[in-house]
């Protein structure tokens, strides 16, 4: 009988060969269900998994389609697989055999080219792995995760386990490796594999404060995702593994190696060609960078505005001068949804909204052309006119601050510093009051703004104060008089350096803008006409004190008595026939009850010298009050945002604006008449030739207060009411000489009508008219006749283009 064959090796060896193989497979297994169970900390639950959470950006919409911004904490937006594709199908990418977009298509091809095949868990690449990179030390293998893995990174990060040792830490990682790898599995299992594509996309970093591929098409090539070209696509794709390493703007050279990379990855993966390859991977880079920032791009104190508005809490009485505009503020929050709208409003999980993680579609009024055509506005005219005169000013006078003593002097650059970034991060950093003072007197090197650009210098802190003083502010509004949207909003020269926002926020004396309702008033209530006959003398009226008070005119103007139409002291903005006026209405409180339910929200003292424009307002209040008169008597009260939507696409809120009948229809066109002389022949008449807009139908009225403080201008067209104001930051900074409304505010306003005229194409054009009601009497009180056929109506020792504001 032939014997078995003996193998020399004992059988208790065999079964420890055996156990020593499969033992890491069962270690493997038996750590797998234990992460699973939560033994080594919480896994994300199936209802996590299908709404994963992460900071998504809220975005900005103009009212033609364009984004205008976004508030976030990381730039991010979501946007789906089939967004991804090109709208020509001849540039999809054939991969794997399926169509894909060129992102996706560098994606899988750099990341995990056996995407489509596995569950999650590439086994060859683990298998690869452990044999080369643990066993052979050989790094350059990487670490074998699939994009589903990673994407399981990016939404539940991992446990970073900072100074802690080295053994705690390596416990952690290889935990957080199983529990990416169960979670990879169960998004498998929730979402396709063109799903978990487009999330991985949404998710990761690419630099320049882009989260997501949207945010990263607009920083850097400023397009959408489906516009990028293949060698665009590659390059994001590339960036991604290390966002400021790869970086086409810090490190171009890197950037383009790298994109390069990727590219001969996709001719490995068969996405392209050796030909196209070849063709491709010789371009440069070509970016249109546009980094998203809070502090630049489009309509960024709109943007601001409206955070605040947001966010606004109930207003508290502290935060108010007076009781009036408390009252005001407590109307608006209750009565204005959007106000408050995070604080008002509740999520289904029942937390507030949080516009800078919500992901939220906020759309606007906001006209992006109109918006380009205002800043451009406001920007001219600072920068070529307005500035320039200051400074020849402070060269000639060597004085900032006028009509002020030594200790209001004091007290103004007292108050800047207390207020400065630089005073704030000291307090905070424990340094003694001395310390910063005397900080404040050291030379050292900054940056100032300039309207030719930032401008790198070395002076004092103190010095770069008084600089920033000197800089002159401008704030614009236009708005459909007819449904109230606001189409264009400048709060200031540039929010960067310049935060407070002078369109709505701040408020200064109107002057003479004034006028014009308290002319309103005359024809409402008094039964005059634009040719009822008052004499031009000066007018004195008992106040309720008892005191006597008199307004004095602009200029050296002559007082004879002889009889002018109510339309021609409009026209040229005489005192004293608005004077004359409150002096037949008797009750300045009646008044001032009339120009709040035109739209005028702010306080207005109650005495004869309201007449004159003594009472603070905003471009924002004052461009609202005079759509009335092009909206037939009805005011609509300003607003700026019709629907917000949530990440999903859904309509959570919706907005219509507010309206109240203001005037008769005939007084509101009768109005505008008034207001149309004022250009035609009165203190405005510069809009019409200097800004080509003859034969255009407008009206609009100037302003000036004491001392060219500041200066206003609004006009008044069938589709589109504009306003700007022009001052400084304090009252004291301001213009000497030519600094009258008609001067240095008009040409902001002029300018912008000129373009959206110009346009065509914005719903506004040069033949609109104003609507006339029905037996509308004609009015022709022949002064304005004779200025279009060139008369001088001006005195000739009046030496000013605008009215000033004076009050004993």
């Amino acid at each position: 009988m032939a014997k078995k064959k003996q193998t020399g090796i004992d059988p208790k060896t065999i079964r420890w060969i055996w156990i020593v193989a499969f033992a890491p497979f069962a270690l493997v297994a038996v750590m797998l269900t234990l992460t699973a169970l939560g033994v080594f900390g919480r896994m994300p639950s199936f209802e996590e998994l299908e709404n994963p959470r992460s900071n998504l950006a809220t975005e900005i919409f103009s009212e033609d389609g364009k984004v205008i911004g976004s508030f976030f904490v990381q730039n991010r937006s979501y946007v789906q697989y089939d967004d991804l594709f090109p709208r020509d199908s001849a540039q999809f990418i054939r991969l794997g055999g399926h169509d894909v977009p060129p992102v996706v298509a560098a994606l899988i091809a750099t990341e995990d080219v056996r995407f489509r095949s596995h569950s999650g868990i590439d086994i060859p690449s683990l298998a690869r792995v452990a044999v080369k990179t643990v066993g052979m030390f050989n790094l350059s293998q990487g670490g074998g995760s699939t994009i589903t893995q990673q994407l399981a990174k990016n939404l539940f990060p991992r446990d970073t386990v900072r100074n802690r040792g080295k053994i705690v830490r390596t416990a952690k990682l290889i935990s957080s490796k199983f529990k990416e790898w169960i979670t990879a599995v169960k998004l498998e299992y929730n979402y396709t594999k063109e799903e978990i594509a487009a999330m991985y996309l949404n998710t990761v970093e690419y630099g320049s404060n882009a989260f997501g591929i949207k945010s990263a098409a607009h920083t850097f090539f400023n397009k959408e995702p489906h516009e990028l070209n293949v060698q665009e696509a590659a390059m994001l794709v590339g960036v991604v593994n290390a966002p400021t390493f790869y970086s086409p703007v810090r490190n171009p050279q890197r950037a383009l190696a790298r994109r390069n990379l990727v590219l001969s990855r996709m001719r490995a993966a068969g996405a392209l060609t050796r030909k196209q390859y070849d063709s491709i991977a010789a371009l440069p880079i070509q970016l249109n960078y546009k980094p998203i920032s809070h502090n630049e791009g489009t309509a960024t104190y709109f943007r601001e505005m409206l955070r605040l508005v947001m966010n606004a809490e109930r207003p508290r009485r502290n935060q108010f001068y007076n009781e009036w505009d408390y009252e005001q503020a407590v109307r608006e929050y209750d009565e204005n949804p959007l106000y408050g709208w995070c604080h008002k409003n509740r999520k289904a999980d029942g937390t507030p909204y949080n516009v800078y993680r919500d992901g939220l579609k906020i759309y606007t009024t906001i006209n992006s052309t109109m918006q380009r055509y205002a800043e451009q506005a406001v920007q001219k005219q600072l920068a070529e006119v307005i500035q320039p005169q200051m400074d020849d000013q402070y060269r000639r006078t060597k004085q900032l601050f006028f009509e002020t003593t030594r200790a209001e002097r004091e007290q103004i650059m007292k108050h800047a510093v207390r207020y400065s970034d630089r005073y704030r991060e000291m307090k905070q950093a424990g340094y003694r009051e001395k310390e910063i003072e005397e900080s404040f007197d050291r030379p050292c090197s900054m940056k100032v703004f300039t309207f030719r650009g930032e401008r790198d210098t070395v002076m004092t802190p103190r010095d770069s104060i008084r600089h920033h003083k000197r800089i002159m502010r401008a704030s614009f509004m236009a708005l459909d008089p007819r449904t109230g949207f606001v189409k264009a909003y400048v709060g200031g020269p540039n929010f960067r350096y310049f935060k407070y926002d002078m369109a709505k926020q701040g408020k200064r004396q109107i002057g003479s803008t004034i006028k014009p309702f308290i002319y309103t008033f005359a024809i409402a209530h008094l039964g005059l006409s634009p040719c009822t006959p008052v004499p031009n003398l000066p007018v004195t009226i008992e106040t309720a004190n008892g005191t006597a008070w008199s307004p004095k005119e602009a200029g050296k103007v002559a007082q004879e008595g002889e009889l002018h139409p109510l339309s021609w002291g409009l026209a040229l903005s005489r005192n004293n026939y608005s004077a004359w006026i409150m002096k037949q209405a008797k009750e300045p409180a009646a008044v001032a009850d009339f120009i709040h339910n035109m739209g005028i929200r702010s306080y207005i003292d109650p005495v004869p010298a309201l007449c004159l424009g003594t009472s603070e307002s905003n471009v924002f209040e004052l461009v609202s009050a005079f759509s009335t008169f092009a909206n037939q008597g009805v005011h609509t009260d300003a607003i700026f945002v019709t629907r917000i939507e949530d990440r999903q696409g859904n309509v959570i809120a919706s907005f219509i604006p507010q309206s109240q009948d203001a005037i008769g229809e005939q007084t509101a066109y009768t109005m505008l008449s008034m207001l149309q002389g004022v250009v035609s022949g009165g203190t405005a008449s510069r809009l019409k030739w200097q800004f080509g807009l003859d034969g255009v139908e407008i009206g609009g009225k100037t302003g000036t207060s004491n001392k060219n403080r500041d200066a206003w201008f609004v006009g008044v067209a069938p589709r589109i009411v504009a306003g700007a104001w022009v001052g400084g930051e304090d009252q004291a900074v301001h213009l000497i000489s030519r600094g009258e409304g008609s001067v240095v505010a008009l040409p902001i306003v002029g300018e912008f009508l000129k373009s959206v005229y110009d346009n065509g194409s914005l719903g506004v054009s040069r033949f609109d008219k104003f609507e006339r009601p029905a037996s509308m009497p004609r009015y022709d009180c022949g002064w304005v006749k004779q200025a279009a056929e060139g008369e001088d109506l001006f005195p000739e020792d009046d030496t000013v283009d605008e009215d000033e504001l004076f009050f004993d």
